[in-house]
């Protein structure tokens, strides 16, 4: 009896139900892959000016790379579970990517997610100080942290062996494209204070600190591909922030909990490609906050458990395209870097010389950092700035190679004309910390505006790469908004629901 009522009830949806769709096809094809880029325990940690060496590991390191295919050109988006990217680690893995599977140079985006957990990859590259006095020398390569050459060479190799194993698995694919919403981990570590300066993190609980010294990004950009079949194959996210929670030995950092937030909440296997928003001056420290700030792992998992939740929410609401044509562009700035005065390179020197200090180092470790960039200055005092932009449909990713304060991610995405606009810190090559101008200026300041071997460039550099990122974005014509599909035309109201109230 119920099994009729249930046909019965059925049968005039059946009646007017849409007919058969047409089989599915694309013009769009997708591939991911991951490979693991693990540290060795007892390699170096990256991140500091001074060594500090794993002793633990928490969970694995990846390259995690999407390819995209329209038929006429490919493009790759890789993000690295890695502090950094030294630029002749891309260079190498994009000769050998375009030799394995013909896909150009200019084409590959590699990202580094900023892991302050991850592997050796610098911040002193080898050789870099080998024509340096026997002082500057030491300070480099036994005071400071230090790219492995093995693991660099490691590295470069699963790069390319991650290409080729996602350019091999690629299938048509539907895409999806969106932003989310996320401002309750993330937070501007510059704080405006009485004396009128920006310092960099004084600390939760100064009575001096009056405002945020800068804004944050709170969007959460996503991409989704899906097979012909509906089966989630890879996902993108763009988020702002430092990974910077460690928590608690060699790790991917909160990205970890980004990736199994999405993987555990679709049940799903997809690779999470995370590719770092512009976050110089962004982390997960609320120094305006008098709140006990959470353990490292419970920090971690709050991070990328928020952000990947937010990306679950857009991932299914998004409508999905099978069409995304796509376009690249591409130029090297050379951007001069700031030499430090001789008056200051003799006071260092005198500081540099002496014995290292037991307590506070802060004078010790920037001395070192001033000789180590005059020995730059004067080998190589103009330094390549690659600006990158890929276009997939309607969203465009423009990257820089700088740990690059927010404002100019902001002011990228206001300048550019695509719908969804990516703007990817950290990405082929490493310059080091670009602040905006205004943080030069007299209201500014900040641990991000010192003058060191890792942070030297022009003033004027993240204008120079935010215009420039700019230019070649629009450049490509701009694609319409992804729009769900239309309803059927209406022909009748519910029979079951077009009557007036029944009393009785």
């Amino acid at each position: 009896m119920r099994l009729s009522l249930l046909l019965v009830g059925l049968l005039p949806l059946c009646l007017h139900a849409a007919p058969p769709a047409a089989p599915l096809t694309s013009s769009i094809r997708a591939g991911f892959a991951q490979r693991d880029i693990t540290p060795d325990i007892g390699m170096e940690q990256p991140g500091g000016y001074g060594k500090s060496y794993h002793r633990t590991f928490h969970d694995p390191c990846k390259v995690r790379v999407a390819l995209f295919d329209d038929g006429k050109k490919t493009a790759v988006l890789i993000g690295l579970d890695s502090l950094v990217v030294p630029r002749q680690v891309v260079l190498d893995a994009r000769a050998q990517i375009e030799k394995a599977t013909g896909i150009k140079g200019d084409a590959v985006l590699i990202c580094a997610s900023h892991s302050h957990s991850s592997g050796p990859v610098g911040m002193v590259m080898p050789g870099e100080y080998d024509t340096a006095s026997d002082l500057v020398k030491k300070l480099a390569y036994e005071e400071s942290s230090c790219a492995d050459p093995g693991y660099l060479l490691r590295l470069t190799h699963e790069i390319v062996a991650g290409v080729v194993a996602a350019n091999t698995a690629k299938v048509p694919v539907q895409l999806g494209f969106g932003f989310g919403h996320e401002d309750k981990v993330a937070f501007n570590r510059r704080l405006r204070m009485k004396n009128g300066q920006s310092w960099s993190h004084p600390r939760p609980g100064n009575p001096d600190i009056l405002e945020y010294a800068g804004p944050i990004d709170p969007q959460v950009g996503v991409i989704g591909a899906w097979d012909l079949q509906g089966q989630l194959v890879g996902v993108v996210v763009n988020y702002a922030c430092h990974a910077t929670t460690n928590p608690g030995g060699i790790s991917a950092n909160w990205i970890q909990y980004l990736e199994k937030t999405i993987q555990g909440g679709l049940d799903t296997h997809a690779p999470v490609v995370f590719m770092q928003g512009a976050c110089g001056d962004i982390t997960q420290v609320d120094n305006l906050s008098t709140a006990q700030t959470p353990k490292p792992e419970e920090w971690s998992r709050l991070v990328g458990g928020r952000v990947g939740a937010e990306a679950i929410r857009v991932l299914l609401t998004m409508p999905k395209i099978t069409a995304a044509p796509i376009d690249t562009r591409q130029e090297v700035l050379k951007i001069k870097r700031r030499p430090p005065s001789p008056q200051r390179v003799e006071k260092s020197l005198a500081i540099a010389s002496q014995p290292r200090p037991a307590g506070d180092t802060t004078d010790y470790l920037f001395a070192k950092e001033i000789l180590l960039l005059d020995h730059l200055n004067k080998t190589h005092p103009v330094v390549d700035c690659e600006v990158q932009c890929i276009k997939l449909g309607p969203a465009c990713f423009v990257s820089d190679p700088a740990e690059y304060f927010v404002q100019y991610g902001l002011d990228i995405k206001k300048g550019s004309h695509h719908l969804f606009t990516f703007p990817c810190e950290l990405s082929n090559g490493i310059v080091g910390y670009v602040p905006t101008e205004e943080a030069f200026g007299p209201h500014g300041g900040g641990y991000e505006t010192r003058l060191t071997a890792y942070s030297n460039l022009e003033i004027t550099a993240g204008t120079q790469m935010a215009k420039k990122g700019v230019e070649l974005a629009n450049q490509m014509p701009a694609e319409p908004k992804p729009e769900p599909p239309k309803a059927p035309p209406f022909s009748q109201p519910w029979t079951y629901g077009n009557v007036p109230p029944e009393l009785e």
